[in-house]
């Protein structure tokens, strides 16, 4: 047999990914678009339900309260998405609730001053309060990193050998979010999974009036499908003998969110009344800031390779953190609960959509806000079962990470150097949240565990996280392991023209600010 060829063997590093239908500023039809947005939208409804009735339950809130979080967390994530893709960093990225803020949130709710609070309603009000002081204060942190370029100035030594572990667990790190919780009801979870692979990729061919209508769609249609599926055993009383935990996630009237929610209701700032403020409070929190930080460092590097746009440069990073940092103050002074990051899910859709459209992000912003405000309508999407949103994140979160992984094209892997870097940094990215994990279910406290309750919030939080960890060791690794003779291998010649924003003359068309705005905000 003979030899292959080298050009048979071998692809040429792509600084931007081919394949996509719409890149970053090309745009679908109207009602394509629209379409699309909608899905973004029901696609964020997952988080932005499940943070409200994990947590508001536990501070003493009703059912009521618990509505009233879920549509504020909603409007806000809807502004600051219209934030984020207008002046931030432009990617379309829609801006949700983040998980990494549990930890210093439950540290506050489990606070003596707060626990004694014996009327419930009265509990909530207060830890509510709480929860907004820390979000306000917190904010600081990313604002003066982004508006500073104080991040951009750390974002330079990031090479793509040290972003892979970070992009590819800010999707790994979610594997408790995807298979674990299908588990919790297979009979939904799984032929939801099996449904929607089918349609986006098997089927994906399938044309109607010459659009792929089963792979641009493919999660509405299996939503719809799945959501009557698991009505239809609701209704036949297949749960009716079942565990309460198997019916909480089975069926489709137990989370009592439409006979709970008010026809039409605003949020508006300082709702709860006014926050309340404590050092040790804000100091926790700061950590979820600066995990949300990186986080979102990741996600928007991912955002950018599936929109088929540039890496987006230190001066427009920095200005997407900056206008993040505003969004937890406005998470703050609304009281969503939470802070905001990056939808990993959503930034997954857009690989499986195949559109990397700016426009529809924006329009998927304008329905959150929209059904934010309209309780009952907003509130009947948000009844789906948490478990079909979970089958979807075992793809989407999937192809997140394997992005991440995209990013070793420009390294040389050949290299023993970048073999130990690259292989420590995952595993240890992976298993020491691992064990924080376990450490917690088992004790019921985090392995940092002082009489000096913010230090063990700050500690617990950040390697809580994976993509934190990752970035950390990847980082430091990377910069100090033989660093000067391994740019090459590094892939730093591939980077280095996207330090700055005129290192490419395509970052002007990716990035360049609306409304002729970059006259008074030059970038670097």
């Amino acid at each position: 047999m003979e030899a292959p060829k080298p050009e048979e063997i071998t692809h040429q590093p792509m600084d931007q990914l081919q394949g996509l239908e719409y890149c970053i500023d090309s745009n679908p039809s109207w009602g394509e678009a629209i379409a699309l947005g909608f899905q973004h939208y029901i696609l964020a409804l997952g988080t932005a339900v499940m943070i409200p009735s994990f947590l508001v339950p536990i501070m003493g809130g009703s059912d009521g309260d618990k509505v009233r979080v879920a549509q504020t967390l909603l409007f806000v994530e809807g502004v600051n998405t219209l934030l984020q893709t207008l002046f931030g960093t432009r990617l379309p990225t829609v801006i949700g609730g983040s998980y990494a803020f549990m930890v210093p949130i439950i540290s506050i709710i489990h606070d003596p001053s707060l626990t004694r609070i014996t009327d419930d309603h009265v509990r909530f009000l207060n830890t509510m309060r709480a929860v907004q002081g820390a979000l306000i204060v917190s904010s600081s942190i990313q604002i003066i990193l982004g508006y500073s370029q104080l991040w951009g100035i750390c974002s330079r030594f990031f090479s793509p050998l040290g972003m892979v572990p970070v992009i590819s667990l800010v999707g790994f790190g979610l594997f408790d979010r995807g298979f674990p919780v299908v588990g919790r009801c297979v009979e939904i979870g799984i032929p939801m999974l099996i449904l929607f692979i089918a349609f986006s990729q098997y089927l994906k061919n399938f044309k109607t009036r010459q659009m792929p209508i089963l792979e641009r769609f493919a999660l509405l249609i299996c939503i719809t499908v799945i959501w009557a599926y698991a009505h239809l055993l609701t209704a036949s009383g297949a749960y009716k003998h079942r565990s309460d935990v198997t019916q909480l996630h089975c069926r489709t009237d137990k989370a009592k969110l439409i006979s709970s929610a008010p026809w039409i209701k605003i949020p508006y700032p300082l709702q709860w009344g006014a926050p309340t403020f404590d050092a040790g409070h804000a100091f926790g929190m700061m950590a979820a800031v600066l995990v949300s930080l990186i986080e979102s460092t990741g996600a928007y590097k991912a955002a950018s390779r599936l929109a088929s746009a540039t890496p987006p440069p230190a001066h427009v990073l920095s200005r997407g953190i900056g206008w993040q940092g505003i969004g937890i103050l406005l998470s703050g002074l609304f009281g969503t609960l939470s802070g905001c990051t990056v939808s990993v899910e959503n930034v997954g859709l857009l690989g499986s959509t195949r559109v990397g459209s700016r426009r529809v992000i924006q329009i998927s912003a304008g329905f959150m806000i929209f059904f934010s405000m309209l309780g009952k309508f907003g509130a009947f999407f948000a009844s789906i079962p948490f478990t079909i949103f979970a089958a979807v994140y075992c793809v989407l979160f999937g192809l997140v990470a394997s992005v991440g992984l995209s990013f070793l094209q420009f390294t040389n892997m050949n290299s023993m150097r970048n073999l130990f870097i690259c292989g420590v940094a995952l595993f240890l990215g992976l298993s020491i949240p691992e064990y924080f994990r376990q450490y917690t279910a088992t004790a019921l406290h985090g392995p940092s565990h002082t009489r000096a309750g913010w230090f063990n919030d700050f500690l617990n939080t950040i390697f809580f996280s994976s993509p934190t960890v990752a970035l950390i060791i990847a980082v430091f690794l990377d910069n100090t392991l033989d660093y000067k003779d391994s740019a090459r291998d590094r892939g730093m010649p591939w980077w280095v023209k996207f330090r700055t924003f005129k290192g490419d003359s395509r970052n002007e068309e990716f990035y360049t600010l609306p409304f002729n705005l970059n006259r008074f905000f030059p970038p670097s």
